[in-house]
């Protein structure tokens, strides 16, 4: 399988293969005053099944931290994520 980098374009985050330099995948979400809603995560079929909606997901706790931010997940996939991990808890949002 090939390396992946990700790429922060404020309203998503891109999956990039390393060698083709093309996108393999993306989360979408909007921002809300403090808060980032997750609309959308998608991974190209050829990609599918390595962990790779994950790691997005991952990508976007991580900026939930560090702008300190919650995250309210509109996405069925994210709202998995949520339900699954929690130490994804400090992020989400609890009162929508």
């Amino acid at each position: 399988m090939p390396t992946f980098t990700f790429e922060d374009q404020g309203d998503q985050i891109i999956l990039i293969n390393s060698d083709t330099k093309q996108q393999a995948g993306e989360i979408a979400f909007m921002e809300a005053e403090s808060t980032l809603i997750i609309v959308h995560t998608g991974v190209n079929p050829e990609y599918r099944g390595n962990g790779l909606a994950e790691q997005l997901v991952a990508k976007v706790v991580e900026k939930a931290r560090r702008e300190d931010k919650k995250i309210f997940p509109i996405c069925p996939f994210a709202q998995k994520e949520f339900k699954i991990k929690p130490e994804y808890a400090d992020v989400l949002r609890q009162d929508v």
